[in-house]
């Protein structure tokens, strides 16, 4: 009689918190001079400031600790209207994320940063990339935007890299050793967004095999990626 397979154990995806509070933000050089803007505030150089960095970088754990400090509202770039900016504004702070190349109403923006100088508001915005890549069509918003000043996030060394590893795995409560984070930071692409990734599958993995997190199941994962 022929053994019956097992069933495969089936992966839920449980919900988890990433912590976005300021003792919870892992410092280090490359977004020193981000998080010293941010702890400057509000003896800034500009009222209107732009975050630049690759995805996962820190971008919105910064904007989130300013916030809190500045009691500014927040919004994304997609969807921020000309009508909205008014209440946008309203507490005098205000956060606008994801400043992507495209999808963005340029003439909404444009009636932000005007307002914002006229009403002496703080306005942080983030965007993956520098100002001058952002192709923008109304002429006089691309030459404001160029000239808001910018502070870049620069992608991480291997001990942010590290320290990077270790959050992403207690933000899902995943207990792991030191040979596990070794392993992984010797592996996988030195970018914020592999590590979260990485973490994020291993999790995954780990949940459907009813297994503990190893080095041998991360050998195992990154071998069949």
């Amino acid at each position: 009689m022929a053994a019956r397979a097992r069933p495969r154990q089936l992966a839920f995806a449980l919900p988890h918190t990433e912590s976005l509070s300021r003792d919870d933000f892992l410092e280090g050089p490359s977004n020193a001079a981000a998080l010293a803007l941010i702890d400057g505030w509000p003896d800034w150089p500009n009222r209107i400031m732009l975050l630049t960095g690759p995805e996962g970088s820190g971008k919105s754990h910064l904007a989130s600790i300013w916030a809190e400090v500045a009691g500014a509202r927040s919004t994304t770039a997609h969807a921020l209207t000309a009508a909205a900016v008014p209440g946008a504004l309203a507490t005098g702070a205000l956060v606008v994320e994801d400043l992507n190349p495209s999808g963005f109403d340029e003439r909404a923006l444009f009636h932000l940063m005007n307002l914002a100088r006229e009403d002496e508001a703080f306005v942080l915005l983030t965007a993956r990339l520098p100002a001058a890549s952002i192709e923008v069509e109304l002429r006089d918003l691309r030459s404001r935007l160029r000239a808001v000043p910018a502070v870049t996030l620069q992608p991480p060394d291997d001990s942010m890299f590290r320290a990077l590893i270790v959050k992403f795995c207690s933000d899902r409560q995943l207990s792991v050793d030191e040979t596990v984070v070794s392993y992984l930071a010797t592996r996988v692409e030195r970018s914020f967004a592999a590590a979260r990734r990485t973490v994020e599958l291993l999790d995954a993995e780990a949940l459907r095999l009813g297994r503990p997190v190893t080095r041998a199941l991360a050998a195992e994962l990154l071998r069949d990626a």
